[in-house]
């Protein structure tokens, strides 16, 4: 039993690793791409341009709003196996076609079903969750944090790398199509790690959950109601569950108004108060927050010294510095380029405490209360979802509105905001009681 759980976490961790590194490939040009997009189809201001980088990168998120808690209710029925295999599936899909869009309305369109069809962050804790222990599940939650860092390090270094193969390759590249689609190489590339990963977990990833562990197929498989079943019914879920879920989705609301304007920020000319990186610079930026990402989740979280602290303490300390990070950032300036490396350690220290604490004692006290993981994990997801969408939304908004204007309220206002958010989170953790006796009281 052993051999086979630490077989699982093993192709579990590749799995996750090289299918986000496919996710991530997209980071450094995601927001130039829809802005070339916008500019193409007539949006030439400033703000209704930015704006839809906005749009766009929330019509993922819907998708994985809409679908999320459908798939990892399925998973509960059916095994994680095949709803992970979808995902991947789907991936390398979406990503390929992505690459070819040549408007924002078939943009949106493939965003949204990649989005639709990827609910493997959520399945793959509830995997972890069924082949864990109590005492094991910290340790395990850092391993797959460790993933997320390594392919956030190694995506977006790649992605910046193979961005515009025409200008920085030449030879090959060197034609009128690779001029026109400057962003398809590393779509391209993502959509077949994600195939790669599909492979693998076909030919080796095993189940996690017994048929017998399995929920019984419901008589009207209603899956529409089933997802505002999982969203209105959360106060059906223990309080701590609740809590839990309320202080990731506002976290995540702040986490991704940073994320949705930090490239334009970072493109932002100089003379404007920007920083003017290109897709390659942004790929290296994104890389060191990897690092720092693995060395936390996949060092510290694994240490004994983070297992003997209280996890809910390192919450509230990784949202602080969090949000100390991201209210640091339109502070930034191009020279020097080491500056810049503080505040982004601070999120991504911030980020890879929260993260796996907090997954931790999700899972801890849905086991306690014999809740189905993939019933709270899909419902965290769909109110992680339900960030996802309002953050970027509401920070293009705000950037539009502000990044031209003088005085007070200009493009620092954002980032002013996603740090409000992060204060608001550590508020309402404040409220956590744990049922079960995993942590101390």
């Amino acid at each position: 039993m052993q051999k086979t759980q630490s077989s699982g976490m093993g192709i579990l961790f590749l799995v996750v690793l090289i299918d986000l590194i496919g996710l991530t490939l997209v980071i450094p040009f995601l927001t130039y791409f829809i802005q070339d997009l916008a500019t193409g189809d007539g949006f030439t201001d400033v703000g209704s341009r930015d704006l839809w980088v906005g749009i766009v990168l929330a019509t993922y998120t819907f998708g994985q709003f809409l679908f999320t808690p459908i798939l990892g209710a399925l998973s509960d029925r059916v095994g994680r196996r095949p709803i992970i295999m979808i995902g991947l599936l789907s991936n390398t899909i979406f990503f390929i076609a992505f690459g070819l869009a040549q408007s924002l309305w078939f943009a949106l369109i493939v965003r949204f079903l990649a989005g639709a069809g990827n609910g493997n962050i959520a399945v793959a804790r509830a995997y972890i969750g069924d082949i864990s222990t109590d005492e094991q599940l910290k340790a395990r939650m850092g391993v797959i944090g460790a993933a997320f860092g390594l392919g956030f390090m190694i995506g977006p270094f790649i992605g910046g790398i193979l961005t515009d193969p025409y200008t920085n390759f030449g030879g090959f590249f060197e034609t009128g199509w690779w001029e026109s689609h400057p962003y398809f190489l590393p779509c391209l590339f993502a959509g077949l790690l994600s195939f790669m990963s599909f492979i693998l977990a076909i030919r080796h990833l095993p189940e996690s959950l017994p048929i017998e562990a399995r929920a019984k197929p419901e008589e009207n498989r209603n899956y529409l109601g089933q997802l505002v079943g999982n969203l209105i019914k959360i106060r059906d879920l223990s309080r701590p569950v609740q809590i839990l879920i309320l202080v990731n989705a506002i976290f995540l609301t702040s986490f991704t108004i940073m994320h949705a304007t930090f490239i334009l920020f970072t493109g932002m000319p100089i003379e404007d108060g920007g920083l003017g990186f290109d897709a390659k610079e942004n790929g290296y930026l994104f890389a060191y927050v990897g690092l720092v990402g693995v060395l936390v989740q996949g060092g510290f979280m694994r240490s004994s010294l983070a297992q003997r602290l209280d996890s809910r303490k390192m919450m509230v300390f990784g949202i602080l510095i969090c949000g100390l990070g991201i209210g640091w950032i339109p502070y930034l300036r191009p020279e020097p380029f080491l500056l810049g490396l503080i505040p982004m350690t601070f999120i991504a220290l911030g980020n890879g405490l929260f993260q796996p604490t907090q997954n931790t004692l999700l899972t801890l006290e849905a086991k306690s209360t014999s809740l189905d993981l993939g019933r709270v994990m899909g419902a965290q997801e769909g109110y992680g979802a339900m960030a996802r969408i309002i953050g970027p939304i509401v920070a293009a908004f705000v950037w539009a509105e502000t990044v031209d204007s003088p005085g007070k309220w200009d493009y620092h206002t954002v980032f002013r905001l996603s740090f409000m958010l992060a204060i608001v989170a550590v508020i309402s953790q404040l409220a956590l009681r744990l049922s079960h006796h995993g942590e101390e009281e």
